[in-house]
């Protein structure tokens, strides 16, 4: 199958109701989209992507009064912070309808819904009579297409069109937010709306749960090794892991600043020192030294504030451990 590229939303509409794959903007990353109500379209974004099964999708609504077709229950607070932050990015985890397969949700009876604010992707989802899974448009535990450039290098021949609606804009997933027995704000993954503004809505401090690597991911996001480069990428003080890795070719990610290390390609995110275009570059560069074929990655820990938590989040995850 050949993959095509272009803005043509009546094709991508024509052919998701089809129960094919399309490739879709949003201003988070791409998203590799099927049908949420068809089991067997859904199962197609799995076999695309090489996700494992018990890694549950988010559902993506053109609009939040939809929710109610798809969850039994939505708190106030949720209420509250969909009303601040929809259309964004942010995703909300509430308990599921029989309308929503098991394999959207890896049978949890929870399920992530998320309204995206793309104009491309929001004109697309109000055609639709069904709510769009999609994760990452990228094979399963690689780094997150933000250009549609990116999505045909690595779904070339495994997704029918890729809706083409230019960079994304925040260049990190969203944030996934679900909620305990009395209805307070857990935080599942940091993400593309930072954990001050939720806060500063909510007036009081977010929850973080306690997590085992052997429990399966409640959502998205939630493996330990996810968002990962070819190349092998630490984390640390920038200068003093270069002298670690003597003739290597080696290329780094950091926040505001270049060091004078002449045997490193430099790869400044944001020379103004703006978490927010840090975060929106992150994975473009990742993505840029993956194609010089470096031996060695080095990024440096970000603010922990703002996005930086995000951007930290995605650089853990990609990491690899050193060995001496």
């Amino acid at each position: 199958m050949e993959t095509l590229t272009g803005t043509d939303i009546d094709k991508a509409q024509a052919l998701l109701e089809q129960g094919c794959l399309v490739a879709i903007p949003t201003e988070t990353v791409y998203g590799l989209a099927a049908n949420a109500l068809d089991p067997e379209a859904v199962l197609k974004i799995f076999e695309a992507k090489q996700r494992p099964q018990f890694n549950p999708l988010i559902v993506h609504i053109s609009d939040w009064a939809e929710a109610q077709q798809y969850v039994s229950h939505i708190p106030a607070t949720a209420q509250l912070l969909a009303k601040e932050f929809t259309p964004g990015p942010l995703t909300f985890l509430l308990p599921k309808k029989d309308i929503i397969p098991d394999i959207i949700t890896s049978g949890s009876p929870l399920v992530a819904l998320r309204v995206p604010a793309h104009p491309v992707c929001r004109a697309l989802l109000s055609r639709l009579s069904f709510p769009l899974a999609a994760p990452s448009a990228n094979e399963f535990g690689y780094i997150s297409p933000t250009l549609a450039a990116h999505v045909q290098q690595s779904l070339e021949g495994k997704v029918a069109y890729i809706l083409d609606g230019g960079a994304a804009t925040v260049g990190l997933e969203s944030t996934i937010i679900g909620f305990d027995e009395a209805e307070e704000v857990i935080v599942h993954r940091v993400g593309g709306l930072s954990i001050e503004q939720l806060e500063a809505v909510l007036g009081k401090k977010v929850q973080f749960p306690v997590r085992t690597q052997e429990q399966a991911p409640l959502t998205s996001g939630q493996l330990k090794s996810h968002y990962a480069p070819h190349t092998a990428l630490y984390t640390g003080d920038i200068p003093a892991l270069a002298l670690r890795f003597p003739g290597k070719k080696i290329a780094s990610i950091s926040f505001s600043a270049s060091y004078p290390l002449e045997h490193v390609q430099q790869f400044v995110l944001s020379p103004g020192g703006s978490l927010t275009e840090a975060a929106g570059n992150l994975f473009r560069v990742m993505r840029e030294i993956d194609a010089l074929q470096a031996d060695i990655i080095l990024a440096e820990i970000f603010p922990d504030e703002g996005l930086g938590r995000a951007i930290n989040d995605r650089l853990n995850r990609a990491r690899a451990v050193f060995k001496p």
